[in-house]
């Protein structure tokens, strides 16, 4: 499986934990769970950047 693969997983999971995000936003779901949906995020946000990184830095050398 090469890195390349990955990324479209790493951007699918980042754009679920959005979309759950804005659904608890819409449906007046509890702040605690916004905050932690929130940082979710941001965490795969900073995964998906170092596998599209990755996958660069492998595909240019």
């Amino acid at each position: 499986m090469s890195i390349s693969m990955l990324v479209p997983v790493a951007i699918g999971a980042v754009a679920i934990v959005l979309l759950l995000g804005l659904l608890n936003m819409v449906r007046d779901g509890s702040p605690s769970t916004s905050q932690t949906l929130m940082r979710w995020r941001v965490g795969l946000q900073f995964v998906a950047i170092i596998v599209i990184v990755a996958a660069i830095w492998f595909k240019a050398g």
